[in-house]
Formats: C-alpha cells, structure tokens, sequence
C-alpha cells in the first residue's frame, strides 16, 4: 500500500526528471561557452603586438606629452575606431572604442575640428548647408536604431563645434533581411537616402 501511494504522489517519472535535469545541465554549459567566445580580445601590451595584429595605422596622432596614438578608423563602412596610445618606448598605455556611446558624448560646443577628429578618428563624409552656415562631419556607429544605419554627425559653424546629432539611414527602396537588400542582393551600406536630422528628446545626449 505505502509504495503504491508514493508512485501516485510523482506527478512525473524519475527518468523524465533525470532527463531533464540534464538538459538544464546541457543549457547551462552552452551559455557558458557562448559567454567565453564572444569576450573581447585581450588588450595589446606592445606596438609591435598592434602593428602585428592590425596593421599599419590610419593615422598617428603625436601628443603633447610625447606619448602617440595609433588610429584604425573603418569609416565608411565599419561603427568603430580603435585607438591605441603608447609610450615613447613602445608600451600600450591605453585602448580604446573611439566610437563607444561614452566617447561620444565628449565632444563639447567649442571644440575645434582637430580636436574632434582626435578624438572621434576620421570622419565618413562632409556635408556643407549654405543657409545655416554649418559643416557636419559625421561618423557610421553602431546601429540602434529603426533604419539600416546611425550616423553621429557634428555641427561646426566656423570650424568650431555647434551642436551634434544623431541621424537613421533608410533604404531607399526594397527591404534588407541579413545584410541583403531586396530580391537576395547583397547591401553594402548604399546606396541610400538620409532621414532628415531627427529633433530628440531635450535630454538626448547627442543634442544640445
């Protein structure tokens, strides 16, 4: 009588229950993987370690306190700009996202054009609107937004800083589906048209 009880009080048999507990255990590892492949590369320590593994820079920036900035723009196409300072004996002070949100919001009204581009890396393209005065530089980012794009665009009047913004690149026709645009061709980031420079919220960070 007690071990019919007991098997009416499981409401699943211990090999269902076996078998999902190794699922879960499956589940657990395979995030863990995924966890440990997509970790950012390790930081350089050397010159010759960046110069190995990315090439010759874009440019190199010479600073005041004698130390040098190596810069691996991907404009037009690519969202980031790696910078890496080093020392006069070859030593990686520091790296960094040029392109990284946080970095963004560094460029301050004021700033000359120099100094925007050392601290953004080269610029994608140049617009110029005779009627306000202003020449926009800007920049691709990482995408997040609703169209195929975001660009970071900055407003000088006088080759000094104004304002910045944030526009969203739309396809000017056919749809994009995994980086193809419209009956299966691949998309390359044009052709395509501009969405007029959006007016965000007051407190947007790209918008003073």
């Amino acid at each position: 009588m007690s071990q019919t009880a007991t098997r009416s009080a499981t409401p699943f048999p211990m090999r269902w229950l076996r078998g999902m507990g190794l699922l879960l255990m499956l589940a657990g590892a395979l995030q863990l993987a995924g966890c440990a492949t997509f970790e950012p590369p390790r930081p350089f320590t050397t010159e010759a370690e960046a110069l190995a593994a990315k090439g010759e820079p874009s440019r190199r920036w010479q600073n005041e306190d004698g130390t040098t900035t190596l810069e691996y723009s991907t404009q037009p196409y690519g969202h980031t700009c790696l910078m890496v300072q080093v020392d006069q004996g070859g030593m990686v002070l520091r790296q960094w996202d040029a392109l990284e949100s946080e970095n963004l919001v560094r460029v301050q009204k004021g700033m000359t054009q120099e100094e925007v581009e050392r601290m953004l890396g080269q610029h994608r393209s140049v617009q110029v609107f005779k009627l306000s005065g202003e020449e926009v530089w800007d920049w691709n980012i990482r995408n997040d937004g609703p169209g195929v794009a975001t660009l970071f665009n900055v407003h000088f009047i006088d080759g000094k800083v104004v304002r910045t913004s944030q526009t969203y690149v739309y396809p000017r026709d056919g749809w994009v589906v995994n980086g193809y645009w419209g009956h299966g061709r691949p998309y390359y980031g044009y052709p395509y048209y501009r969405h007029p420079f959006f007016a965000p919220h007051p407190f947007h960070p790209y918008w003073w």
